[in-house]
């Protein structure tokens, strides 16, 4: 918080709320959600690694081809990885499939800005304690009560777990995503391209003022064990992708706690994502030539996820091992 009058202090909380929240929301909208393609939309399906700093598998149905790029948010700027790899394989594309695009209004930032107390606040009267277990809020209470940020208790959910995993497990969003980067060798190769999907910032902030705090509680957990970690999990979890050692990175503390807060864990938005990537998928593996897609690597990798639902199924797979009893 911003030193001051109480006054000034409460309008720099609300400005920063807000900023916070619509960054969040291009954050959400640029990694989506994927799923796996339904067992029926190909026969033969055949995946190979290409090497590059990224990892990347290759899906292939006869003449039908579908390249899977496992992206990450925020990989730190002492992490060197090359994306040679990469951009040999927008160049083999016929076309590309971008992370779903925000759609944010004028109104929306407005709507925000006069409810902003709802969405960045609890209810008046209730605290953290009102909705996490004792032994959690003990954990909490000792990452922040010396940090001089006597209001947290009060703070919603959602901005308490970004305050955790920005400022104590180190997580910086910002910086050039492998969508630029895919999006520039595409311009130079004149690969057409497409966001798989879009959301309205209406639903979104709809969405986060309609849920209870007690559903965040999973997400405050696993914030505080990558706040407990510290910013050496930020770093190693871009090591992780870089050397593509995809285990280390799904169980990175970091990357979990990111998976499991909003919007990602959101029942309204997380399945709605999930879907639209569903469905771009299974219409990338029904048209010809071969179709690049950028989608977040934990919902590639992660259990239940595009990975595991082809080995379920009984297709070949190689490439980057996403398992550890793979």
């Amino acid at each position: 918080l911003a030193p001051g009058r109480p006054e000034q202090r409460s309008h720099d909380y609300v400005r920063h709320g807000t900023t916070s929240l619509f960054a969040a929301l291009t954050f959400a909208a640029a990694g989506g959600a994927a799923a796996a393609p339904p067992a029926d939309s190909a026969d033969d399906i055949v995946v190979t690694a290409r090497a590059s700093g990224a990892p990347i598998w290759e899906v292939t149905d006869g003449e039908r081809r579908l390249i899977l790029v496992g992206a990450l948010r925020g990989i730190p700027k002492d992490v060197a990885w090359s994306p040679a790899g990469l951009e040999r394989a927008v160049r083999r594309a016929d076309r590309v499939l971008y992370p779903i695009e925000p759609k944010v209004s004028v109104g929306d930032v407005f709507r925000l800005l006069f409810r902003s107390g709802k969405v960045t606040r609890l209810p008046k009267g209730q605290t953290a304690a009102d909705y996490l277990p004792p032994e959690l809020y003990g954990r909490l209470s000792r990452l922040l009560q010396d940090k001089g940020e006597e209001d947290w208790q009060q703070r919603s959910p959602v901005l308490l777990s970004f305050r955790l995993l920005t400022r104590e497990a180190g997580f910086r969003g910002r910086g050039r995503d492998l969508a630029d980067i895919v999006g520039d060798e595409a311009k130079r190769a004149k690969v057409p391209g497409r966001p798989v999907g879009s959301i309205r910032g209406k639903d979104v902030i709809d969405t986060l003022m309609a849920q209870p705090p007690r559903a965040y509680a999973r997400c405050i957990a696993a914030s505080v064990d990558a706040a407990e970690a510290g910013p050496e999990g930020f770093v190693a979890r871009g090591r992780a992708w870089a050397d593509r050692d995809i285990p280390a990175l799904i169980a990175n503390p970091l990357d979990r706690a990111l998976g499991l807060c909003w919007p990602w864990a959101d029942p309204a938005i997380g399945p709605r994502l999930k879907t639209t990537w569903t469905d771009a998928i299974r219409m990338a593996l029904r048209q010809p030539g071969t179709t690049l897609a950028v989608a977040p690597v934990r919902l590639l990798a992660e259990p239940g996820g595009v990975l595991d639902t082809l080995a379920s199924a009984g297709l070949s797979i190689s490439g980057p091992a996403w398992r550890p009893d793979r």
